[in-house]
């Protein structure tokens, strides 16, 4: 068992091209995104296991012993298993939510436990230790945050239970796990998402694992070959959606105009492929016509994107600000409102993305500076992390 404390991140995630498209059978990019979730484990002999997120507000502690004591066989045999409705039900007389428990807490609290008591269970006893989980990401904006935190999760408790080696040397800021303990973490991730979406795509988790950008078809997961780094500005518009509703809306409209519809996916899948292939280039000869080539596949899959019906005035909105500043956006996502990128091109003056980043929140938007194509999962030195971050793991 682990000694000493552990300190890991995993990025966010934003769809570059293909949402709803995807549901389709046609191509999705995916791309890491550099807004990230942190957790530090601390082991201790104390006899408590301890979850605190303080995004949400949760502050739970366990008896060791008395998770001891739990028949874990309902968790069943072998090593990554599937969790099972009747498993989940479990879970929550463990978990003993109050009856005020807000969802996110419930989901958040279930997530840690069967990854905690799966993974945990082969040690001789579960392991006393404290959790902290702090994350940069809006949570239910649809960036991947639930999958940065599965990811997190499931890369601590393998290392600190001794399945996977702590890369990081003495010396070193920040490391990387094997390829093949990646395949590890991300199966167990994936798990922690089954028990908070039931049944997800695994998208998420794999780009939060692994970093970069992923191509997605029909269930099939590739990563692009060392995809450049491209700046962006996220915007968080706060309107709510329901994902369901707007897929389903688009498979409506797809019945309704089939005629109509069916090409505009066809061409939302060829968005995606000349977007693979530019990025392709990018990786290896750089230019800057390249990014022209982004911007015009940005403006036509957001024109698209309305044509399905996903839009949103505050989208529209979003557009139009960024545009007035010489800028292209397109919603990210489900639609209906959430999030929206905007293409940050090298060269651009300080004052004008400082002066676009303003107009965004005189909206009422929330905006963040940031990139894509971001590192995987990784474990870092106390000292490599920002102050803020120290600060918000600290801070319990």
């Amino acid at each position: 068992m682990l000694s000493e404390v552990l300190l890991v991140s995993a990025p966010g995630k934003v769809i570059l091209h293909g949402e709803h498209a995807v549901v389709h059978g046609k191509v999705a990019l995916a791309v890491a995104l550099n807004l990230r979730t942190f957790l530090q484990l601390e082991p201790h002999s104390k006899g408590k296991v301890g979850l605190h997120l303080p995004n949400i507000g949760v502050e739970r502690v366990w008896d060791v012993a008395k998770l001891q004591l739990l028949d874990t066989n309902f968790l069943g045999q072998g090593d990554v298993t599937a969790p099972t409705p009747e498993q989940v039900e479990k879970l929550k007389e463990v978990a003993c939510f109050p009856e005020d428990c807000a969802v996110t807490e419930r989901l958040a609290v279930l997530a840690f436990l069967y990854l905690y008591l799966s993974i945990c269970r082969k040690q001789r006893a579960l392991p006393s230790l404290d959790i902290v989980v702090w994350s940069q990401l809006p949570a239910g904006a649809g960036l991947g945050s639930s999958a940065a935190y599965s990811v997190c999760l499931a890369a601590a408790l393998l290392t600190a239970c001794g399945d996977i080696p702590n890369p990081l040397r003495d010396g070193d800021d920040t490391s990387r796990w094997t390829e093949q303990d990646l395949e590890l973490i991300n199966k167990w991730a994936f798990q922690g998402e089954r028990v908070i979406h039931g049944n997800p795509s695994g998208v998420d988790n794999a780009v939060s694992t692994w970093g970069g950008a992923l191509r997605y078809q029909q269930g099939k997961i590739s990563p692009l070959k060392r995809p450049p780094a491209l700046q962006i500005l996220l915007t968080n518009t706060k309107v709510p959606r329901s994902t369901k509703a707007l897929v389903a809306g688009v498979r409506t409209r797809l019945i309704k105009f089939p005629e109509i519809v069916s090409p505009v996916l066809t061409s939302i899948d060829a968005i995606s492929q000349e977007c693979e292939r530019v990025l392709g280039e990018m990786a290896a000869a750089p230019a800057p016509e390249q990014y022209l080539v982004l911007e015009e596949l940005i403006d036509m899959n957001q024109h698209h994107l309305n044509a399905l019906g996903v839009g949103h005035a505050s989208l529209d909105q979003l557009c139009r600000v960024t545009m007035a500043h010489g800028l292209h956006s397109k919603l990210t996502g489900a639609g209906g409102g959430g999030c929206g990128i905007t293409l940050l091109k090298p060269g651009l003056e300080r004052p004008e993305v400082e002066a676009t980043k303003q107009a965004l929140t005189g909206c009422g938007f929330d905006c963040w500076e940031t990139s894509v194509g971001a590192p995987g999962v990784s474990v870092h030195s106390a000292a490599s992390l920002d102050g803020p971050v120290r600060q918000a793991l600290r801070g319990l």
